[in-house]
Order: structure tokens, then sequence, then C-alpha cells
């Protein structure tokens, strides 16, 4: 989002995730959110998946046409008979279960009296100022699919590069440019390139300047898009050496005590989620809240918040 030119704070997120606001969420914390919710979605499913149609028009909330012509349902009064043409080659249970659906959705779309409403769709003054009616987000998705088709004879890195560059151009879909990021970084994923998790790609970006990232010659672009992979590499082993000694620092801090200590379950909380609270370190050392307290202030990590109302501790 810092590409994009908005900022939320990381507390804010966190607190938002986990439905524990202090103020009524901003326009960015919302699209922030709706950005680690598609991380996550993409994580939870085999690599390659976002790279797909149905991937890509899963993320982005797009209802998809069906593939083939659907028969034309016989919708008369309530209660009238569904004819399956293939009733003959499903076992009966299926076509009982294909019968109630055909008949909720004859419900869910017919009016009172059983007649089936037909309505026009409806384009409000509101959403034609948000929305081009006439982007046709199908088919530019559909040409970006046959680039990545195209490109798998590249390297990795530079499919990625060039995957990028046609996303930022075609912007297949109108309000949420963002899923582009993500979508590279299940590419890679797909590839082995990077198995263990989502490539920030975005935090390597930060570091490229806008002329390279806009620049009109396209060599000067996915060189600076190769650039910004290899940043977002560097900057995942700094965290990770990071981590590393701040680990090191914590584990000096619970040397000597006794093994019923809750220190290194607090550590271990502590580098695994961005910021922590009382209750959090309390649930998992299974431990009062002041003890928790007692935790925190023996191990001296940084207060995020600033608030007294909810306070949240982290190493970041």
């Amino acid at each position: 989002m810092w590409v994009a030119g908005e900022l939320v704070h990381l507390e804010d997120l966190v607190l938002h995730d986990a439905q524990m606001d202090v103020r009524a969420p901003s326009h960015e914390l919302v699209i922030a959110h709706r950005i680690v919710r598609a991380r996550r979605r993409i994580s939870r499913n085999d690599p390659g998946w976002a790279v797909s149609r149905s991937g890509i028009m899963a993320l982005a909330g797009i209802a998809q046409e069906p593939a083939g012509e659907q028969e034309q349902l016989d919708r008369g009064e309530e209660g009238a008979d569904v004819e399956h043409d293939d009733i003959d080659v499903l076992s009966p249970e299926l076509a009982e279960i294909d019968e109630v659906l055909a008949r909720t959705e004859w419900l869910v779309d017919g009016d009172a009296s059983g007649a089936q409403k037909s309505r026009e769709p409806e384009v409000s003054i509101g959403e034609l100022l948000i929305r081009d009616p006439e982007w046709d987000e199908t088919e530019r998705v559909a040409a970006w699919l046959e680039l990545v088709k195209t490109v798998e004879v590249l390297p990795a890195t530079l499919a990625a590069a060039v995957l990028w560059d046609a996303w930022e151009h075609l912007e297949p879909i109108q309000r949420q440019h963002w899923l582009g990021q993500i979508l590279i970084s299940d590419f890679m994923r797909s590839r082995g390139k990077v198995r263990s998790h989502l490539l920030a790609y975005s935090v390597g970006l930060r570091e490229i300047p806008r002329e390279r990232r806009r620049a009109r010659d396209r060599t000067t672009r996915l060189v600076a898009y190769l650039d910004a992979l290899s940043a977002s590499a560097g900057a995942g082993l700094k965290d990770v050496d990071r981590l590393t000694l701040a680990r090191r620092q914590l584990q000096r801090k619970a040397a000597g005590k006794r093994s019923t200590s809750s220190l290194p379950i607090a550590i271990d909380l502590l580098l695994s989620r961005p910021i922590v609270s009382a209750h959090m370190i309390a649930k998992a050392a299974r431990i009062s809240p002041r003890g928790a307290l007692n935790l925190v202030r023996e191990l001296s990590v940084r207060e995020m918040t600033g608030r007294g109302r909810y306070r949240a501790w982290g190493i970041l």
C-alpha cells in the first residue's frame, strides 16, 4: 500500500483483524485487511491456484459465467415438476438434490405469485463515479492469463517481471489493482522459486524510484522489477537475521531460570506474532494477566500501541 501512496499502522491492522478496533476503521485499513485475507487464502491453497481464472475471480469477488448454457427449466406455479434430461445418468440421490436446488433458485428468483422476475441490470449514479461500465474485467483477465501460459518458457524471475509489467498496463481488475502483487508472489511459489512463503514483492518496489517503475521503455521497467525482486529477497534475509538476533537476546534473559518458567513461551509468542497483548501471553502460558505483565517487564520489549486502554508489545 506504500507503493500506492497509502499508509496503515501495523497495530491498527492487527487490532482490526482481531475485531478489537478502538475507532472506526478507515478506508485504507479496510483495504489492508482485504490484502491480508487474500494472502491467507492464497497460502491455504495449492501453489498456482491464484494464477488461474477461478482463483483471480474468487479473490476479486467477481461472479463467473457458467461454462455451458444451462437448460431452461419450466417454472410454472409453485410445486410444479422440474424436468431433468440427464436424470437417467444420475443416481436418485443426486437427482433429488438437483431438484431441490432448482426449486430453491426458482423461489429466490421468482415473486410471491410464482412469476419470474425480469430485472434489468441497474447502474446507479454513484456506481458510474467509481466504476467504468465499459471496463471488461473478464476479457482483461483472460488476456493476462494467456500471457501466463506464454511466459512459462522464461526463467521464473523474468517471467514474474513480465507478468507484473503486464498487470500494471492491462489493469485487469478495476478496483483491486493491489491483487497483482499477490498473484506475482503465488506465481513465484508455483515455479518453485519461493516455496516457504508468499514473497512480499511490494517491499522491494519501495526501494525502486518511481521514474524507473513508470519508465516508458519496457526494458527499463523490467530491470527495475528484477531489482525489486532482489530487494524483496534481501529484505527477507534481513528480517530473518533480525529475528534470529532478537531470539538470542531474549533467550539470554531466560537463561538460568527454573524449568517451569513461562519466559520461553512468551519469547516464542513474541517472535511468531507482529504484536502481542497481555491476554495473549496469559492464554499461551496459562498464567494470570498480572503474571503476563511481569513477563513483559522482564523481557523489556517495546510497547507498540502507545495507548493506556489497550497495550501491546512487539519486537518489530
